[in-house]
C-alpha cells in the first residue's frame, strides 16, 4: 500500500491507497515542530481504527509547503514505514508536467501535483481552483501543460484579518447566509465573507476564461472548496481528491508504474 502526505499551512492530509482505490483519509492540524514519533503515535492509532497498520505500507510520497515540517515527515516514513519517501520538488522526482511560464522554478510543486492529478481524471483544458490557506486558480491545457494562474488569500485568512483589524467585529463561522443583506453584525459579516468569496471565484474564473483560447472545465478542490459547491455558478465539478490523486500518479511515474 501507498501513503500520501499532503502538508499544507493549516492542515496535513494522510491518505492510504491500496492499488485499487483510497482506503482512508485523515486530516490533522499542521504543526511544523511535531516530531516523527508524535506523528507515528497519532497515525498508528487512527490507522488501526480502519484495520490498517504501518506494516501494510510499502511506499510514501510527501508534498509540503511548510519546509520546517519536512524533516519530521521524512523521518516518519523512514523510521516507521521503512520506506524512503519521494519528496515533491526534490531533484530527481519527476512530475510529468510541462511548465509553460517564464520561470518554471517558481511553479509551486503542490500546484503541479494538482495539474497532474486533474489531467489524469478529466479531459480537455482545465481551471483548477484549490481553496486552502491561499486560493489558487491554475490553468492546465488540453495537452496537460501548466499555463500559470492566480494566487489569492484564502477565505479563512480573510475572516481572521477582519476580526484582527476591527476591534468590534467578532470571529465568525463561515456559512451561507439566508440572504445577502445581513440584519445584524454576524449575518452581515457572513454575507460579505461567503458571497464575497463566491464572487471572487466566479469573477476570476470568468476573467480567466475570456483570456484563455480553449474552453475550460472548472474543477474545485481543497479543504474549503466544499463550502461553495452549489453556490458558485462557474464550478463544474467539486473533487476533494485531486491533490492526493496527483501524489499517487507521481509515485507511479517514479516507481515505473509498479504497485
Amino acid at each position: 500500500m501507498f501513503l500520501a502526505i499532503d502538508c499544507g499551512n493549516t492542515n496535513t492530509l494522510f491518505a492510504v491507497h491500496d492499488g485499487e482505490g483510497w482506503r482512508a483519509q485523515w486530516r490533522t492540524a499542521t504543526h511544523s515542530t511535531r516530531t516523527a514519533d508524535e506523528h507515528a503515535v497519532w497515525l498508528s492509532q487512527i490507522m488501526s481504527m480502519h484495520g490498517l497498520a504501518f506494516a501494510d505500507i510499502s511506499a510514501c510520497v510527501i508534498s509540503t509547503v511548510v519546509p520546517q515540517a519536512l524533516f519530521n515527515l521524512r523521518n516518519l516514513s523512514r523510521r516507521y514505514l521503512g520506506a524512503e519517501p519521494l519528496i515533491i520538488g526534490e531533484p530527481g522526482v519527476e512530475l510529468g508536467v510541462e511548465v509553460r511560464i517564464p520561470r518554471p522554478q517558481e511553479a509551486g510543486a503542490d500546484r503541479l501535483v494538482n495539474a497532474l492529478g486533474a489531467r489524469t481524471k478529466y479531459d480537455g483544458a482545465l481551471l483548477l481552483i484549490d481553496s486552502g490557506t491561499a486560493t489558487t486558480f491554475d490553468v492546465v491545457s488540453s495537452g496537460g501543460a501548466f499555463e500559470g494562474g492566480v494566487i489569492a488569500p484564502g477565505i479563512n485568512l480573510s475572516v481572521k484579518a477582519l476580526h484582527d483589524a476591527a476591534a468590534r467585529l467578532p470571529r465568525i463561522e463561515i456559512r451561507q447566509p439566508e440572504t445577502a443583506i445581513g440584519k445584524d453584525t454576524v449575518t452581515a459579516m457572513q454575507s460579505g465573507i461567503f458571497w464575497g468569496y463566491v464572487e471572487l471565484i466566479d469573477g476570476l474564473a470568468d476573467r480567466i476564461k475570456t483570456e484563455y483560447p480553449e474552453d475550460l472545465t472548472v474543477i474545485a478542490t481543497g479543504g474549503v472548496a466544499s463550502l461553495f459547491d452549489g453556490a458558485s455558478r462557474t464550478i463544474d465539478h467539486f473533487d476533494p481528491d485531486i491533490t492526493i490523486h496527483g501524489l499517487y500518479e507521481v509515485w507511479k511515474l517514479n516507481s515505473g508504474g509498479s504497485r
